[in-house]
Formats: C-alpha cells, sequence, structure tokens
C-alpha cells in the first residue's frame, strides 16, 4: 500500500491543512510520501455510515446487488453500509448473513455489515438465530424485522432481552399494521384531497412508546428506523428524560426534505414506507436532528425493479434510492438551512451511526493514529439528479431532475481510495 500526502483538505470545513496516510491509518507527517494528492479545499469528512440500506441480494438482484449498492455507497461518500434482512431467503440464519458479508468483502467498496431479522421469515412469531448470527464471522450486531414492525409485545420484549446479551441493537420498524391497513398515504387533507386511504401518525407513535418502555424495563438498547413524525420525537424525548430509556432512533433524507403534498402528483416514486409528512413534521424532524434528539442520518436506501413502481399508486411498493443524494440532501436542508456546520454532518452521518452499531473503526476522528477512512466533498457543487445516471440497478429516485449542493470527489477506506474524481473504482 503506497504512502499519500492528501494536500490542502479543510477537515469538518475548518482550517486548511494535510493529511498522512499509512498503511490504512492516518499518521502525523510523512516525509517523502508516495503519492500527494491536491484536496484543493474539499471538506474532509469521516466516512459516512448507513443504519439502512437495501441492498436486496440475495434475490431481489433485478433491483439491486451487493456490487451496484456498494458503488452508489461510495459515490455517496460512505464507507460502511447495514443491509437490511428482508431478502429472499431472508438474512435469518447464519449462512444468509455470512453470504452477504462474503459478497460486501468481495466487493471491497464500503464494509457491508448484514443486519439480522429478529423473527423467522420476517414473520413476527418465532425469534430468529439471532446468537448464531452474532457468533458467525458477520458479528452481527443490529436486528431488525424492517418492512414490517414485530407488533407481538411478547416477542419483542425477548428480543431486546436476547440482544441484550448480545451486545447489541434492536432495530424497529415503527408502525401498527393494525392502524395501517390498506393506507397509502400520511393521514390528512393531502390524502382527503387525493382520495388516498390515510397513514395515521398514531401507528409510528405508539410503538415508539411500546418499545421504549419494554427496552426500559429490559435494560436494552432499541433503535428506531425512519422516524416521521414530531410526535415521535416528543416520545422518544420523554423515553429518555422519564424512563431512562436507552433509544436511538434515525431519520430519513426524504423526510427531512419532501412532504406528503409530493403526493399530488400520484406518481409512485414518491410512495414510501412511512409516508411522507406534513411540513411542520419536516420542520420538526430537522430541529430534533440538530438538537440531538434524533441522533443519525440513515438512508433507507430501497431500490425497486421498473414493474414495482411503474404502475398505479396503490399497488406500487414503497422505497426510494437514497444512497448518493443524502449528503446532498443534509446539505440542502440542514448545512444551507444554518442547523448545522459540517461537524455536525461528521455527528449525524458518521460519527452517531457507528456508534450505534458498534464499529470501532468508522464514525472516528480525523487524526494522526485513526483509520483513513474519508470522503471529500465539494460544498459549493451544484448537481442535477438523474436516476438513469446513478449507480444503483433501479432508478427510482425521487428527486429526479432536482438541482441539489454538495458533492463527494473521492471517498477512501482503510486508506485505499474507492472513489477518486468523483469515478467509483479500487485505487
Amino acid at each position: 500500500m503506497t504512502t499519500l500526502r492528501i494536500a490542502n483538505v479543510r477537515p469538518y470545513g475548518e482550517d486548511a491543512t494535510d493529511l498522512y496516510v499509512e498503511d490504512g491509518r492516518l499518521v502525523e507527517h510523512l516525509d517523502d510520501p508516495d503519492e500527494t494528492l491536491d484536496g484543493d479545499g474539499l471538506v474532509a469528512l469521516p466516512g459516512l455510515v448507513d443504519l439502512h440500506t437495501h441492498l436486496r441480494e440475495p434475490g431481489g438482484e433485478e433491483a439491486e446487488t451487493v456490487a451496484t449498492g456498494s458503488a452508489a455507497a461510495a459515490l455517496g461518500g460512505y464507507t460502511a453500509v447495514f443491509a437490511m434482512p428482508n431478502t429472499n431467503p431472508t438474512q435469518d440464519s447464519p449462512v444468509v448473513v455470512e453470504h452477504v458479508w462474503h459478497r460486501g468483502r468481495e466487493v471491497g467498496l464500503v464494509d457491508v455489515h448484514p443486519v439480522g431479522a429478529v423473527t423467522v421469515g420476517l414473520g413476527g412469531e418465532r425469534l430468529a438465530e439471532m446468537g448464531m448470527m452474532a457468533a458467525s464471522p458477520a458479528g452481527v450486531r443490529v436486528f431488525s424485522d424492517d418492512g414490517r414492525c414485530v407488533n407481538d409485545p411478547l416477542v419483542m420484549r425477548r428480543a431486546l432481552e436476547y440482544a441484550r446479551s448480545l451486545d447489541a441493537v434492536v432495530a424497529q420498524h415503527a408502525e401498527d399494521h393494525r392502524l395501517t391497513v390498506g393506507a397509502q398515504a400520511h393521514e390528512g387533507p393531502v390524502a382527503a384531497r387525493l382520495g388516498l386511504a390515510g397513514w395515521p401518525a398514531a401507528a409510528e407513535e405508539s410503538i415508539v412508546a411500546r418499545d421504549a418502555m419494554l427496552a426500559a424495563a429490559a435494560g436494552a438498547r432499541l433503535h428506531v428506523c425512519h422516524l416521521s413524525t414530531a410526535g415521535s420525537v416528543a416520545v422518544l424525548r420523554w423515553a429518555r428524560e422519564t424512563l431512562g430509556a436507552q433509544v436511538s432512533a434515525e431519520v430519513t433524507p426524504h423526510h427531512l426534505l419532501l412532504t406528503d403534498t409530493a403526493a399530488e402528483d400520484y406518481d409512485p416514486v414518491h410512495k414510501v414506507n412511512p409516508p411522507l409528512r406534513p411540513e411542520a413534521d419536516t420542520l420538526a424532524l430537522r430541529r430534533a436532528l440538530a438538537e440531538g434528539d434524533v441522533d443519525c442520518v440513515a438512508t433507507d436506501h430501497a431500490p425497486h425493479a421498473v414493474e414495482a413502481k411503474d404502475c398505479e399508486w396503490s399497488n406500487a411498493r414503497p422505497g426510494m434510492l437514497g444512497l448518493q443524494t443524502a449528503l446532498s440532501v443534509v446539505g440542502a436542508t440542514m448545512v444551507e438551512g444554518g442547523l448545522l456546520d459540517w461537524r455536525g454532518v461528521a455527528r449525524v452521518c458518521s460519527e452517531a451511526p457507528a456508534r450505534i452499531a458498534g464499529l470501532p473503526d468508522h464514525g472516528r476522528p480525523i487524526a494522526p493514529g485513526e483509520p483513513a477512512n474519508l470522503t471529500l466533498v465539494d460544498p459549493a457543487a451544484r448537481w442535477t439528479v438523474r436516476g438513469a445516471e446513478l449507480a444503483s440497478i433501479a432508478d427510482n429516485t425521487p428527486y429526479e431532475g432536482m438541482e441539489l449542493p454538495v458533492s463527494v470527489v473521492h471517498t477512501m477506506l482503510r486508506g485505499r481510495w474507492t472513489v477518486r474524481d468523483g469515478k467509483v473504482g479500487q485505487w
């Protein structure tokens, strides 16, 4: 591995300096590096970490693979992603999680960490082989039935207790399915005007409250996936302050930027689970992320084949692409909005998700002795989103034709470039 000097970069958007890389780590200084890259004043951030990515492999390769999803992640500035378990077969056994983990290592563009299912087949009834998945080479430490809520409180309680013994976290898709039967959009004036069955905020908020109480009683860690309402933020705050619950939460880029009015065009690209919410919720989520009530940003990157989206709204699958646009959306909503500086972006896009998932070598400070997992971004750049030009097989981006700020120029994983000058590869 060559030694490297990265000249004239601005860690966390602050004063320009030179970074030095040797044997996959940042070092204090190198007198005669093998290579020098002019950083040209780019902002240096620790490599981003995504707690919520759908890579679709195995079983959904018509929409995404570990290879294409890894490429999208690297181009988006990510050095680690967590692959959700709703694959076919489900990631509910050591065999399947090891397959996904090995595929990630073979591709080598990002660290791919499989998320283990909480229940067998995501059925919500019997606990999956959590201990065996944790003991496997994949070392699973995040468990979720994402896409489906663990609705049975007894099953959820047992999962939390078991996860505590594994030093793992249970990531819950908070949705009381009894309240969302047939639901198509956020329950409110927009859905009523469009004739779409409403999805009440209480379907999410009631599960967040229930599970926070279960986690507090079990002394276990709970993570709330794609939190989407102001009420859920209030429940989080109550759970931490009143119960002392160990509960973290993520928000997606699309819930920071888009609102339920996007459904007015009936384009299923805007159909997502949980649904887009009114502006009041969007603004509350931005404040909660800035103030730390919501811990981190996670993409919920959900590619779909054409036939799953190019149909009428009611039959379309929910989900949106997110890996290559996430940092730009955070830049648009949080940085340009004056709610976060670049240190804050590092906190919510890298440091907090790495801490929640227990990744010791990601989300680390940009300092000598630390792993050289970096992304270098141009905060002044503007680019227009075109789904067909993204690395994913699918093209279901809700930002089609939208001009966004911030571009990822280079990404580095353990001292090796995975993206240079906006091109993905391995150098």
